[in-house]
């Protein structure tokens, strides 16, 4: 990382997620991409990027991946990973670069077959999904979306964002049981949970963020009271 992309000293374990992102802005980081759970920026000198999610469960799971992983140099190359404020999430890697469907369709399917190739890092991506399964709540299947194979700026093949949570059952449940989610994810862990970007998939209806935060506030009100 060279001296323009410098960012650690400047940022806090209890910044708000949109503080971050300002931050970073302020500092020469420029937007290269939103997606439904985050958004992301480029270093000035282009050579990482930074992810910054509201909310992501699955987050720290992508990160010990990249860390378990690290030796194959099949996945991307870790430079920071912070839990933030309110359970948001800031992934600091190597920038990537999108290669074609078929190509990363190519790898995916490798990665499934478990051949030689990648047999290591099929063996730690089984594992870490497994460690998120036992230990997180409305824990998805692996995205073997061909998209998330990328190309390293030495060439090589990655794998990134295998993990995340079912986000249509636990929105769905935020609106119709907003009890379970409290019991499931402690306030400082949920604060932003309806501030996603949502851009891939459009975003919700108008009012539904709102009554989701009026939902978990009367949630954490009674979860209060029972706990005396």
């Amino acid at each position: 990382m060279g001296p323009e992309d410098a960012f650690d000293e400047h940022l806090t374990d209890d910044m708000p997620w949109t503080e971050v992102v300002g931050t970073l802005e302020r500092l020469g980081w420029t937007p290269c991409g939103t997606g439904d759970w985050a958004v992301a920026l480029r270093s000035p000198s282009g050579t990482l990027a930074a992810r910054i999610s509201p909310f992501d469960p699955a987050g720290p799971y992508s990160a010990m991946l990249y860390r378990e992983a690290a030796h194959t140099r099949q996945v991307p190359e870790l430079v920071d990973h912070r839990d933030l404020a309110g359970g948001a999430d800031l992934t600091v890697m190597e920038y990537l670069s999108p290669v074609p469907e078929d190509e990363g369709t190519a790898f995916q399917q490798l990665i499934a077959r478990r051949d030689p190739s990648v047999v290591e890092l099929a063996r730690r991506i089984t594992s870490v999904h497994g460690r998120g399964a036992r230990e997180q709540p409305w824990w998805g299947p692996l995205d073997d979306n061909p998209a998330n194979v990328m190309r390293g700026s030495d060439g090589r093949l990655v794998v990134a964002d295998l993990f995340y949570a079912d986000g249509p059952a636990l929105y769905a449940t935020v609106l119709s049981d907003p009890d379970r989610i409290v019991r499931d994810y402690p306030e400082q862990r949920r604060r932003y949970m309806t501030e996603l970007p949502l851009a891939s998939s459009g975003g919700w209806a108008a009012g539904t963020a709102e009554r989701m935060r009026a939902g978990l506030a009367a949630a954490d009100a009674r979860a209060a009271e029972r706990a005396g």
